[in-house]
């Protein structure tokens, strides 16, 4: 699969954006906040992302070394997206696939990722 425009949002629709991201590469992750979330993430560089609505619904959230920027729907508190940058710095957004319009969860297969042990 290569990589596809969608659209997608939180639950009470105040939040939505649209992506070209590539969901082949998603991920599970274990970590303190994903685990928790069931999140099946997908990364994509910031360029291709635009946020259509909800910059000032959302709610930041960070933990740990506060390298990512969990966003989450102050309405719903649905987090369909993060901002952060790859290990070289290189900005992106990760998506939640589950908050795409059109994506069935189940038909993908994510790689499991050890977010605990970073």
């Amino acid at each position: 699969m290569a990589a596809q425009k969608y659209q997608g949002g939180c639950q009470c629709g105040a939040v939505r954006y649209e992506v070209t991201v590539d969901l082949d590469g998603a991920i599970t992750c274990n970590c303190s906040r994903c685990g928790k979330l069931g999140s099946i993430l997908a990364f994509t560089p910031t360029q291709n992302f635009k946020l259509l609505s909800g910059e000032s619904a959302m709610t930041d959230y960070q933990f740990n070394k506060k390298a990512i920027h969990h966003l989450f729907c102050s309405t719903c508190g649905i987090e369909s997206f993060a901002r952060g940058s790859m290990p070289d710095g290189t900005a992106v957004i990760a998506i939640n696939a589950r908050c795409l319009d059109g994506v069935d969860p189940a038909a993908l297969s994510p790689k499991a990722v050890d977010g605990k042990s970073f």
